[in-house]
């Protein structure tokens, strides 16, 4: 498997440090709102990558915080805290936010089938960590006291700056209109690792240190969480790009300085969810979540879907239309494993040989979802039997995580349940895939109603209609079946 490393801005084939383990670190969220489906778009792909190295057979140890103290607002050093801005907001304690929001991401990834990470560590349950790191930074020399704060001091490195290969626009989130200098750096990069005094002095949550009470500075974090459950060494770090500058470049330089030795060969960053006016964000107001989405009708896994439909290092653009289409496409997708009739056939080991070999080229190739899906569309078409098609559908879901099979054997179901009913009733509506659709039937039960009215214009109107959908009707006696076109 080939993976993209931003550190090195190069593909490369993967090799885990370690037979028995890969050790993957992925960034959580700051628990302060609800996620919005921008950063759901990482958690998707890091999903993805996960389940895809379970899926070759590998190991995987996988680790992510939570970040409920210490993230300020402009993703530096500087501004209002986003806790106690959430605390402001609702009228209550940071941490009755915090498990609120935390419970509520954890629902979400539920409703979008990402898996949870073998260890979830809330940042608040490691200050003992952060105090050790810090306190070998300060003897080593890689630490200063200045102002109250501990800082890390960037002149101490031979090189700062990892990941360039990104636009200004993507990796200057430090820099903000408003924001004030921090007159105790020594460098305009140093970055703080311990607040005793900021321009807000109602933080709420504090503990004592040697270096006075206060609490830890977001980049020192990870670093500590990470080292903690993984060890000295990572394989792979995953995160938005916000996170390339200045977090994870913060996280490389304190956790190299402290370790003495490389850290972490692989990292991964998920590009912008843009809207029609830009980066999706929750400072701008209006942001989508996974609510929203099933509030307007909308299957969380049709986000999925329309978020594999992308490679991860692309920017895309959400859109309701764009969402219409992959809704449809998830839909006709379930419809398609739905009309597949289990125990049909033996099963067809060539066949099912060469289409995973189909997929794991896509796969393979630094993750191209895109078409791993392709491939999932060619096994409908494939010269094999049922069985060995739905074999391999429920293989490659392993990984693209739509649950296929599982909303296929619930349509299934509806539809035994529907012929049952339909039985020496007036009227039957019988989908030809076995799939039934409430839209469908209501659509063609008002077509029947206004035929018994002698109204053949509405009736046209309403075939018409479905047609332009792409429903194709077959009038027989008590009823009608209908399919759509493939």
């Amino acid at each position: 498997m080939k993976l993209y490393n931003s550190a090195t801005r190069t593909r490369e084939d993967f090799v885990p440090n370690h037979p028995d383990i890969v050790k993957m670190y992925t960034c959580g969220p700051t628990v302060y709102h609800f996620a919005h489906i921008g950063n759901l778009r990482s958690y998707i792909m890091e999903d993805v990558l996960e389940k895809y190295l379970r899926y070759l057979g590998y190991p995987v140890r996988r680790v992510m915080n939570i970040t409920d103290v210490g993230h300020l607002t402009s993703d530096a050093d500087e501004g209002e805290d986003k806790m106690l801005k959430g605390a402001r907001r609702e009228h209550k304690t940071v941490m009755e936010i915090a498990q609120y929001y935390t419970d509520a991401f954890f629902a979400d990834c539920e409703k979008l089938n990402i898996k949870r990470p073998d260890v979830v560590q809330p940042a608040t349950g490691c200050i003992d960590d952060y105090i050790r790191i810090i306190t070998k930074l300060m003897d080593t020399g890689y630490a200063y006291y200045a102002g109250g704060n501990v800082y890390f001091d960037t002149s101490r490195l031979e090189k700062y700056y990892v990941f360039n290969d990104f636009n200004a626009e993507d990796l200057d989130v430090g820099v903000r209109e408003g924001v004030e200098a921090d007159e105790n750096k020594r460098n305009r990069n140093d970055f703080v690792l311990w607040f005793t005094k900021s321009k807000f002095e109602d933080q709420a949550l504090k503990w004592d240190s040697p270096w006075g009470v206060g609490y830890p500075g977001w980049h020192i974090e990870c670093s500590a969480i990470s080292m903690k459950y993984l060890g000295e060494d990572l394989d792979i770090h995953c995160g938005g790009i916000d996170n390339a500058f200045p977090h994870h470049t913060n996280e490389i330089a304190q956790s190299e300085a402290y370790l003495g030795h490389k850290w972490c060969n692989y990292w991964m960053h998920v590009l912008h969810l843009n809207g029609e006016k830009g980066k999706m964000s929750k400072s701008e107001g209006g942001f989508v979540t996974v609510s929203t989405l099933e509030e307007k009708g909308y299957d969380p896994l049709a986000y999925r879907l329309f978020c594999l439909q992308s490679h991860y290092r692309k920017n895309m653009v959400f859109t309701w239309p764009n969402l219409d289409n992959a809704q449809g496409a998830y839909g006709k997708l379930v419809a398609k494993v739905a009309a597949l009739k289990p125990g049909a056939g033996e099963l067809d080991e060539a066949a099912l040989a060469a289409l995973r070999e189909k997929f794991r080229a896509a796969m393979d190739n630094d993750l191209l979802t895109a078409q791993a899906v392709t491939v999932l569309y060619d096994v409908f078409k494939a010269r094999t039997n049922d069985e060995t098609k739905l074999a391999a559908i429920a293989e490659f879901d392993q990984v693209l995580g739509l649950r296929l099979i599982e909303k296929a054997a619930a349509k299934r179901e509806a539809a035994q349940k529907a012929a049952a009913a339909s039985k020496g009733a007036e009227f039957a509506v019988i989908p030809e895939d076995g799939a039934p659709d409430e839209t469908v039937t209501a659509a063609l039960l008002a077509r029947r109603d206004a035929k018994k009215a002698k109204n053949f214009a509405e009736a046209d109107r309403i075939r018409e209609e479905l047609a332009a959908q792409g429903i194709e009707l077959t009038d027989i006696p008590g009823g009608v079946k209908w399919k759509r076109k493939s």
